[in-house]
């Protein structure tokens, strides 16, 4: 019995699928885990474990800093996030608008700022800005950059799942008597909301490690102490292993956070 291609794509895998997907998941694991083990090797053959390297990891002053850079990381964030959700629903509700004095102008600016790379905008702020007699902290010279440059991202995503509700949704709220603004935030916005959480996550992870760029304007990021750290100890490989670890902490727990918020939609 032929099966229909969207039976292949969505449906149950057969047994044989699930068999050559675990022999394919073991072959991977094996892979990296050799990988892993060839980069530990190396890392030892070049001294860079060798424990005078890791000796200031037992400092509470380097914790502290290390803290500091992490506090700054997350308040970037977040306010990149705040600023990323609010203005890609303003944005998206401009692209998906009737008319075209309203629809025109906001798809120029969606496509501008995907088009655009965040380090560019980051230069803008840092450098062609104060030109113009404005003049930014290095706080908001990295935190706007990184929330518009998602907040363009996000609004597709927002489309996205707008236009994943069913039609029959929209006309029974129609049916009902409610007005566009009302069948839209009460009635499609919040079922959108829990198709794209996952999409959404994966942004909020991108902003995160955007702040990466603080470097640039010399903001006290995480990666920005890393370096002062790398700088005053030698310590190149150990600095960025564990702060590569607090960054998956980070996402770790971003990921874990919307869980609740992802269930499916029935």
């Amino acid at each position: 019995m032929s099966r229909s291609l969207e039976d292949i794509l969505f449906g149950v895998p057969s047994p044989q699928a699930q068999t050559l997907t675990r022999l394919v998941s073991v072959a991977a694991a094996a892979v990296l885990l050799l990988l892993a083990a060839g980069i530990v090797y190396q890392f030892h053959s070049a001294g860079q474990l060798e424990a005078r390297y890791w000796k200031f990891f037992t400092w509470s002053t380097t914790w502290t800093f290390l803290a500091k850079g992490l506090l700054g990381t997350l308040a970037s964030a977040a306010m990149a996030a705040v600023i990323a959700l609010s203005l890609g629903l303003v944005l998206m509700v401009g692209r998906m608008a009737r008319s075209r004095l309203v629809r025109w102008p906001s798809i120029a600016l969606i496509e501008f700022l995907r088009g655009t790379p965040t380090l560019l905008l980051i230069y803008v702020c840092f450098l062609v800005l104060p030109s113009a007699g404005i003049k930014l902290s290095t706080y908001w010279m990295l935190t706007l950059p990184v929330g518009l440059a998602t907040a363009a991202v996000v609004a597709e995503v927002y489309r996205a799942g707008v236009l994943a509700v069913p039609r029959g949704q929209t006309n029974a709220a129609r049916s009902l008597g409610l007005t566009e603004a009302q069948v839209f935030f009460s009635v499609v916005f919040p079922q959108a909301l829990r198709y794209i959480v996952p999409a959404l996550v994966a942004q909020l992870v991108i902003v995160v490690k955007d702040t990466t760029f603080g470097y640039v304007v010399t903001y006290g990021e995480l990666m920005q102490n890393a370096k002062v750290l790398i700088a005053n100890y030698s310590s190149l490989v150990p600095v960025y292993l564990v702060v590569a670890l607090l960054y998956c902490l980070v996402n770790y727990a971003i990921s874990r956070a919307s869980k609740r918020l992802g269930r499916p939609v029935h």
